[in-house]
């Protein structure tokens, strides 16, 4: 191996060293993972870098002049005052441009090492009121932001007290200001009569240096606990809508599904939290867990809370009419198993079926949904898919939207076989169509919950077991199933880990035009009442159970709609997924 000198810097010993990385049979996908290391341009580009830094640590250079904007200026007003020529007017013109300007301009604030902004002197008339106290001043540089701080008034004492500081915040990046700190004067105004809400505005209007007289906390424990929890908000939150919130200025809002970052738990009212993906690195105010269950509860007994949409209709997806349920499921010359679904039509034609309108049973045991935590979950080669679990608002069409996905895709989804009483038919094979069982066979199974769903149809029992599902799991298959909602409860477990999507067709507005294509699947073409229906439809299965879906899919048309869902199920196999931490440890 050739010998490096003393002076070889950094970049040259790393391309050394990559080009004498030879395949080895025992650590080959070592070497190959160290060479891609050391082949990425990011890498060599910073390591350049490093070397340039160490050059001018140890040359030390100091600046010529400390005033070159100066010196530009009066170069420029000596060649506008003669009669410039050729390269006297091209340099007044590069003088003139902004860009050297700018450069000029950071060269003098580095040469003058003028980086921290210039602060007013401390007050002379530091008075000797807080003798007996130690008082401390401070003084917080912000800009437009908040200050990052929330106070109280404390009951016994009537001091006004620093009651939280937000993470990333102005206050909290200076560490000088703590929970508890009794707050005395603002920018010289005296603070102690002044109710919370005007000491806000003085602190909200403040521009520049914000001088605080403080009488710290007598105990100053530790800053921060660290809390890294993360959670999935399973409803919409606006601070600006909350009157309950200490400061709608410090509140974080945020949508349902979205997963946040919880910060600090100090508070058993109001964490603090930061949206997942968002730029915005300073914390906010989101009401607690417990705090949220604790107003669900109180707005659900006093009848505030917004009930479901009244519906005319079942308010799901129906697979088909009893003329057709019992077709073969064809499409494009693949023969794809259980996909009829007798069954579902028997529950829906059943008295005091939940599909009546009325609030679901499975909701009841979901209520208060207020956060879920979640953790990162990463597919392991080896490990078996995710269940792909569909529900849909009427006119969803999941069974055609099924059918396509799997006839277009059989080495990569499936679906389960349906258990059935019926007799078998000529044409029929068990364990392709349906597994044939006996009467009592099917109620044991059922007896012991051995069943996602069933029903009876024209005296025949139907049903989709949580054997075929598995079944379809251990053929390395993402097994595709759609249900009613209700029974999500019984499938979202580490078992299944299911990824659930909600399909509903899209309902626009009247046309002024017609459609392009007659045969488009447009619901803006339905009647009113019906377009009425369906959007009533899609609001309800929203509202009872949004808080458990992982994707909404719009259907427009077959194709558009099973090329989305398809995009969705194979990032189920590659890219990591937030899923409730329970599945994952």
């Amino acid at each position: 191996m050739p010998m490096l000198s003393e002076d070889s810097g950094l970049h040259e010993t790393l391309a050394l060293l990559t080009s004498q990385l030879r395949p080895d049979s025992s650590h080959r996908e070592e070497m190959g993972f160290l060479r891609d290391v050391f082949s990425e341009r990011s890498l060599s580009y910073l390591m350049k870098i490093h070397e340039k830094l160490r050059c001018y640590e140890r040359q030390s250079p100091t600046p010529v002049l400390h005033s070159a904007v100066a010196l530009a200026e009066d170069v420029a007003e000596e060649l506008q005052a003669a009669s410039a020529h050729g390269d006297e007017r091209e340099l007044l013109q590069l003088l003139a441009t902004p860009h050297l300007r700018a450069v000029l301009m950071v060269h003098d604030t580095v040469a003058q090492k003028n980086f921290d902004p210039v602060l007013p002197p401390l007050p002379d008339n530091i008075d000797g009121e807080f003798e007996e106290e130690s008082v401390k001043i401070v003084r917080l540089v912000k800009n437009k932001e908040p200050l990052g701080a929330t106070i109280r008034r404390d009951e016994h004492t009537g001091a006004v007290v620093v009651a939280r500081i937000m993470r990333g915040g102005a206050a909290d990046r200076s560490g000088l200001v703590h929970v508890g700190d009794e707050l005395r004067e603002v920018n010289g105004v005296a603070v102690l009569h002044k109710r919370p809400d005007e000491i806000s505005q003085i602190l909200a209007q403040s521009q520049g240096s914000i001088t605080l007289k403080i009488i710290p906390a007598t105990q100053e424990g530790d800053r921060f606990k660290e809390s890294k929890v993360f959670m999935r908000a399973l409803f919409h939150y606006d601070p600006r809508e909350d009157r309950a919130i200490p400061c709608q200025e410090a509140g974080l809002p945020f949508q349902r599904r979205q997963v946040l970052e919880v910060v600090s738990q100090d508070d058993p009212t109001w964490w603090q939290a930061k949206r997942v993906g968002d730029a915005n690195l300073r914390a906010g105010l989101i009401p607690s867990k417990q705090f949220q269950e604790r107003r669900l509860s109180y707005w659900r007994a006093v009848g505030a809370l917004p009930s479901p949409p009244s519906l005319r209709k079942p308010p799901y997806d129906q697979p088909c009419d009893p003329e057709t349920c019992d077709c073969d499921g064809h499409l494009k010359g693949h023969y794809v198993a259980g996909l009829r679904r007798s069954f579902r039509l028997g529950c829906r034609e059943r008295p005091g079926s939940s599909q009546d309108g009325k609030a679901p049973v499975g909701s009841e045991s979901l209520e208060l949904p207020t956060y879920e935590e979640v953790a990162r979950y990463q597919p392991q080669p080896g490990e078996r898919p995710r269940l792909a679990v569909l529900i849909g608002s009427l006119g969803a069409r999941l069974q055609e939207l099924k059918q396509k996905l799997v006839a277009e895709n059989p080495q990569r989804f499936g679906v389960a076989v349906p258990h059935t009483t019926r007799p078998r038919r000529s044409h029929e094979k068990e364990g392709v169509e349906y597994h044939f069982v006996s009467r009592q066979a099917f109620e044991t199974d059922v007896q012991h919950s051995r069943f996602l769903e069933h029903g009876e149809y024209q005296e025949h029992l139907y049903g989709t077991s949580l054997g075929a599902v598995r079944a379809v799991a251990a053929r390395n298959k993402v097994c595709v199933v759609d249900v009613q909602p209700e029974a999500l409860k019984q499938l979202r477990t580490s078992e299944f880990k299911p990824y659930v999507v909600f399909v509903k067709p899209a309902v626009q507005e009247k046309r002024k035009t017609p459609p392009p294509f007659p045969a488009c699947e447009d619901a803006a073409a339905l009647p009113d009442e019906e377009q009425q229906d369906v959007a009533a439809s899609a609001a309800y299965v929203e509202q009872c159970y949004g808080h458990l879906v992982d994707a909404v899919l719009v259907r427009e048309d077959l194709p558009g709609a099973c090329a989305q869902l398809r995009a969705l199920l194979e990032r189920l196999g590659t890219d990591a997924q937030w899923v409730p931490i329970s599945w994952v440890r």
